[in-house]
């Protein structure tokens, strides 16, 4: 099977997929499948790889929680040292034009495997978020986010967690880092106005729409993610996070239902985008009025999520 083929494959079925959990289990079969081809094809120009690897996805792939559209977000690492590194490289330009034909953009930020900053061996890779981390700065800590929401797809699942078992040996020893974490996410897209609508995009091609990613999902999985990091948990969906942390954090049980449903409500509304631009705006003209007003409690709902998220680990984990 050649890219072309896992193209023609992905066009012909992704609108099948019944719902938003189906639908991520097939980006995970295509970007598997497109991996395979893609070590193939170096395998046979370069020889085998040099070292153990894993191959891994980040933000909302590594999540599970993409859309029918979704961009490219993934990195390697493997055990060895800097001279094994170019090898990996071209394996991860190969995978990032193969994923790019199959349908997967590449990401704007480059946040690809492509990049020398998101393919490492472990001991570097290990360096980096520690680097990030104590530069706590708003770009160093986004990179870290996108990171810590990883799940490797392809290779040795040991090499990631063992540098996230680094990342929590950090915070351990210095806790005022998640005050860093939390300013790093606080601010949530307001989407709706002092009377209490709905406020769409005023200009451009998605007038009339609401920016679903800014004001409704970012404060369920920024809350979810502190709250996996404040309890060392290596769950990554954020759906698995609620689940696993629910007995830790009883507070979080009157959300986890509306988190479920928002999931069920955006494959609903952005199953027929054409394109990754619009696939995170939802049309308010498609939406009835009790539509709309489930829109804005998932909204109030996150809000107070990390409101209370943000209020516990203030007062659990930091010392002022």
């Amino acid at each position: 099977m050649e890219y072309d083929e896992i193209k023609r494959f992905r066009e012909q079925n992704i609108h099948k997929q019944k719902d938003y959990s189906e639908l991520n289990t097939f980006h995970d079969k295509l970007i598997k499948h497109t991996v395979e081809i893609a070590m193939q094809k170096v395998e046979e120009e370069q020889g085998k790889a040099p070292a153990p690897f894993a191959f891994f996805i980040m933000g909302s792939a590594g999540r599970s929680e993409q859309s029918i559209w979704t961009d490219q977000d993934h990195g390697i690492v493997y055990q060895g040292t800097d001279e094994e590194k170019e090898y990996f490289l071209l394996l991860g330009k190969e995978i990032a034009n193969g994923l790019e034909i199959v349908g997967y953009p590449k990401c704007d930020g480059k946040v690809m495997a492509s990049e020398p900053m998101w393919t490492h061996s472990v001991e570097n890779w290990t360096a980096q978020v520690d680097m990030w981390l104590n530069e706590a700065t708003w770009q160093s800590l986004r990179h870290f986010s996108t990171f810590f929401d990883s799940r490797v797809i392809i290779g040795e699942t040991a090499f990631l967690d063992e540098i996230k078992k680094a990342t929590f040996q950090h915070l351990g020893s210095d806790p005022q880092v998640y005050k860093r974490l939390i300013d790093n996410v606080d601010f949530i897209r307001k989407g709706v106005g002092i009377f209490g609508q709905l406020l769409p995009e005023q200009s451009g091609p998605m007038t009339g729409h609401i920016h679903l990613k800014t004001t409704t999902f970012f404060p369920y999985v920024n809350s979810l993610r502190l709250l996996a990091l404040v309890n060392h948990s290596f769950s990554v969906s954020t759906a698995v996070r609620f689940n696993d942390l629910k007995d830790s954090y009883p507070f979080l049980a009157e959300y986890e239902d509306q988190f479920e449903r928002l999931l069920e409500f955006r494959y609903l509304f952005t199953k027929e985008a054409k394109n990754y631009d619009e696939v995170h705006y939802v049309s308010l003209n498609k939406l009835s009025k009790s539509d709309k007003q489930e829109l804005k409690q998932f909204m109030k709902s996150g809000a107070d999520l990390f409101e209370t998220t943000k209020s516990f680990i203030e007062k659990e984990c930091l010392s002022w």
